[in-house]
């Protein structure tokens, strides 16, 4: 069966190859009316555009390079699922890479991204104990966008959470409703995400003058048992505390065992002094399908892929664009754990 040409498909529209060459790009200014006989004729006559030999001839390239260090991470999942759909909407197709966490990894990771002649580069930072990126993704020649959790001392094109925004919401969030003992419970110290927060979560408790107290927020490793001894020394120590901040989704499980643990039990009531109030800072589906359900402030992962992905493309199209840092705000999503 012969191969269905782009001069088969000018031929069969009715217009010339040049126009079709148009259509396809999206280029030009070409009336909706042709632009649908086109696409008529490409769907009846079975035409598949080769993007990648389109490139090819003019130089250019539908590839971008994305970098995801952990898997395990589900705000990096979330992000990279939103940024692969939204750059696939826009005609771009993604070229992932996971280098281990080592510098020889990742040099031979930003090689052969320039190998596959990607036109940019979109780094998902993980490390929430270091302020800046590696020197290789510092170093980097392509236009490169990079997403954090937290905020970075490094001049580059950033997408970031707001996580003081987040911890000042949920505090304040807790406070209009009575609670008046609230603890932060999980992150190690040299977490930049935790310390972020601890100043949203100081700075509400401040606006409302109440006291902080640094037994209130008890620091600890990763994993569900350390946030469930932490939890259950916290409220053995203080058992006017009614509401609690989690830090991870670890921390959320942690902190109902050890709520559980000292015969407490979850709720939004602040006049029951058995109940205590949980919010976190993402949604958790496994924690959401038990009672109660879970309030949290989101993570806005699907904005921020929204947002890296069309900064991606800006660049492209505009090489000398100023350095851009976009914050991201979360929405406090209002449940039955407080």
């Amino acid at each position: 069966m012969k191969k269905v040409s782009i001069i088969d498909v000018a031929r069969h529209a009715g217009v010339s190859v040049s126009t079709v060459s148009l259509v396809l790009r999206q280029k030009g200014k070409i009336s909706a009316a042709t632009i649908e006989k086109v696409q008529a004729s490409i769907t009846t006559l079975g035409y598949v555009h080769n993007v990648a030999a389109a490139n090819l001839r003019s130089n250019t390239s539908n590839l971008i390079g994305l970098i995801l260090r952990d898997f395990s991470d589900s705000f990096s999942i979330k992000v990279m699922a939103s940024i692969v759909q939204e750059l696939e909407k826009q005609g771009f197709m993604v070229f992932l890479g996971q280098p281990l966490n080592d510098e020889e990894h990742l040099q031979r990771c930003l090689l052969s991204f320039k190998q596959q002649g990607v036109a940019g580069v979109l780094y998902l930072a993980a490390d929430a104990t270091r302020a800046n990126v590696p020197q290789q993704i510092r170093e980097c020649p392509l236009p490169l966008v990079v997403v954090s959790q937290s905020l970075l001392d490094e001049p580059c094109d950033l997408v970031m959470r707001d996580n003081r925004q987040a911890a000042n919401l949920a505090t304040r969030y807790l406070i209009e409703r009575g609670h008046r003992n609230i603890a932060y419970i999980g992150g190690s110290e040299n977490n930049l995400i935790r310390q972020q927060r601890l100043l949203g979560f100081r700075s509400a408790l401040t606006q409302y003058g109440l006291v902080t107290r640094e037994e209130s927020t008890p620091a600890c490793c990763d994993g569900t048992h350390a946030a469930s001894h932490a939890t259950r020394q916290l409220l053995e120590k203080n058992n006017k505390i009614t509401a609690l901040l989690c830090h991870s989704p670890d921390a959320v499980i942690g902190c109902l065992s050890g709520i559980s643990q000292v015969g407490r039990t979850v709720g939004k009531d602040v006049f029951l002094t058995q109940q205590v109030a949980l919010v976190g800072f993402e949604d958790m589906l496994h924690v959401n399908l038990t009672s109660p359900s879970f309030t949290y402030v989101s993570s806005a992962s699907e904005e921020t892929g929204r947002q890296a992905a069309a900064l991606i493309i800006r660049k492209l199209k505009e090489p000398d664009l100023l350095t851009q840092r976009i914050t991201l705000s979360g929405q406090l999503v209002a449940r039955e754990s407080a």
